[in-house]
């Protein structure tokens, strides 16, 4: 007896080829607009999260106390002041300036002022006593670049890291009184 095998399509049978087709599309179109409209990361992941940032605070902070121009040798007596009889309070500055960094990058820590003000991250009252004038904040602006070139970082994050710290300039400058 001999058996024969239909290699005949059915309606049936092309239905379902086209239906499985269909689906495996489905699914690839599916798996690459996923890979396609992922998120971003944010700036604080592509700063490396708190142990990069905390680094690169540390450092800024300590190169901050040694600047001539705002540090202990500053024409400015409540900037010398600072950093010369409260280096003391060095440690939980680095802490708080963390904190602010992951905050406006986008991390999971907030910041929190230690003296309320007016503003979102409060930062008028920390620095009005400081009476920092806005070339005394371009300096420390210019710091911040130089650590962030000492640690490599990229130039699209050095640019948005720099741009979140210049969007603070009224408020840390709020206490400078202009000498006539």
């Amino acid at each position: 007896m001999k058996t024969t095998v239909s290699t005949s399509f059915t309606r049936r049978s092309v239905v379902a080829g086209l239906a499985v087709t269909g689906a495996l599309t489905s699914a690839l179109a599916n798996s690459a607009q996923a890979t396609q409209t992922a998120p971003e990361k944010s700036l604080y992941e592509r700063l490396g999260g708190v142990f990069a940032i905390a680094a690169v605070v540390d450092h800024f902070s300590d190169a901050i106390v040694k600047n001539p121009v705002v540090g202990q040798k500053s024409k400015n007596p409540q900037l010398r002041k600072w950093h010369t009889k409260n280096l003391g309070r060095l440690p939980g500055l680095k802490f708080m300036r963390t904190l602010w960094v992951c905050d406006v990058a986008g991390g999971p820590l907030k910041f929190v002022a230690t003296k309320p003000g007016t503003t979102p991250l409060d930062l008028e009252e920390a620095h009005r006593d400081l009476r920092i004038s806005p070339a005394e904040f371009d300096e420390v602006a210019a710091e911040l670049g130089r650590t962030l070139d000492h640690f490599k970082v990229p130039k699209p994050e050095k640019a948005e890291v720099l741009a979140a710290f210049a969007a603070h300039k009224d408020e840390v400058t709020a206490g400078y009184v202009k000498q006539g």
